[in-house]
C-alpha cells in the first residue's frame, strides 16, 4: 500500500509539473504576440496581396445622420498619382474637391467662384480638401496606414471587451507633426480583422469618438469594412452612419 501512495504522489508530482511547463510555454508564447505581429496578421486579412500602395480605386460612400439628412459622396484615389477627387451630392449643390498632388481645385455647381458664404457654408478651400484627402486615404487605407511613419505601435497587446465583443486590441499615438491623438484599435481575435476602432484627444476627459465596423465589401482586391456607425465617446451618441455601396 505504501509503494502505491508513492507512486500516486510521484505521477501527480510529474503531472503537475507538466501542467506548469505548458502553462508558461503558452504565457511565453503569447508574450511574443505583440502589436507589430498583430498588424501583420490584420493586414494580411485586408490586403493579402500588398495592393494598398498602388490603390487607383473609387469608393461610392452613403452617409445617414440622425436627422435624417443623407448625402453620396464619390471617392477617386489613386496613391501612384498622389490624385484625389471628392464629389459631394447634397441635393440642391454639388461640391468638388481635387488634389492633384500639390495643385488643388475647389468647384461648387461646376463652379470656382463662389461667395464667401458659401466657402464657409460648403468648406471650399484647398485646406478642407486636403483635410478630406487624408481623412479618406486614413480610415478607408486602415489598417495598412499603421505602417506609415510617426505611427507608435504600442507593442502590448490587450485582450478586451468592447461594445459585448471579445477583441485584441492594438494601442497607437503619433508622434509630431503626425498627430497628438490616441488610438485603439480592435481585431477580430479570430481572424484578425478590423471590427473597430477608437480615438482620444485626452483620454483622462474620455472625449473623442469610436467606430463600430460591420460586413465586408471587396474594393480594387482590398477588404474594406462597408458599414461604419460614429458614436461619441462620452455618453454614446449616436453620430450617423457611412456605407460603401456597388457601383452608383
Amino acid at each position: 500500500m505504501k509503494k502505491i501512495l508513492i507512486i500516486f504522489f510521484v505521477v501527480l508530482a510529474f503531472l503537475t509539473l507538466s501542467i506548469y511547463y505548458v502553462g508558461e510555454k503558452s504565457i511565453s508564447e503569447s508574450s511574443e504576440f505583440n502589436g507589430q505581429k498583430l498588424l501583420e496578421k490584420s493586414i494580411a486579412f485586408h490586403d493579402p496581396n500588398n495592393l494598398w500602395p498602388k490603390f487607383n480605386g473609387v469608393l461610392n460612400v452613403t452617409m445617414t445622420r440622425p436627422n435624417g439628412h443623407k448625402r453620396i459622396s464619390v471617392v477617386k484615389i489613386n496613391l501612384p498619382k498622389s490624385f484625389f477627387e471628392l464629389t459631394i451630392n447634397e441635393g440642391k449643390n454639388i461640391i468638388e474637391k481635387i488634389v492633384n498632388k500639390q495643385d488643388c481645385i475647389v468647384k461648387l455647381n461646376g463652379k470656382n467662384s463662389y461667395s464667401d458664404n458659401q466657402i464657409k457654408t460648403h468648406k471650399l478651400t484647398c485646406k478642407n480638401a486636403k483635410k478630406m484627402r487624408d481623412y479618406y486615404t486614413y480610415l478607408y487605407g486602415l489598417p495598412m496606414k499603421l505602417k506609415d511613419s510617426g505611427t507608435i505601435i504600442h507593442p502590448k497587446v490587450e485582450n478586451r471587451k468592447f461594445k459585448g465583443k471579445n477583441y485584441l486590441v492594438l494601442k497607437v499615438d503619433y508622434s509630431e507633426p503626425v498627430g497628438k491623438d490616441r488610438w485603439y484599435f480592435y481585431f477580430n481575435p479570430e481572424t484578425y480583422a478590423l471590427e473597430a476602432y477608437q480615438f482620444f484627444h485626452e483620454e483622462s476627459k474620455n472625449d473623442g469618438e469610436y467606430i463600430l465596423l460591420s460586413e465586408q465589401i471587396e474594393i480594387s482586391g482590398i477588404i474594406m469594412p462597408k458599414v461604419r456607425s460614429w458614436f461619441y465617446n462620452e455618453q454614446e451618441k449616436y453620430l450617423g452612419t457611412d456605407t460603401l455601396i456597388g457601383k452608383l
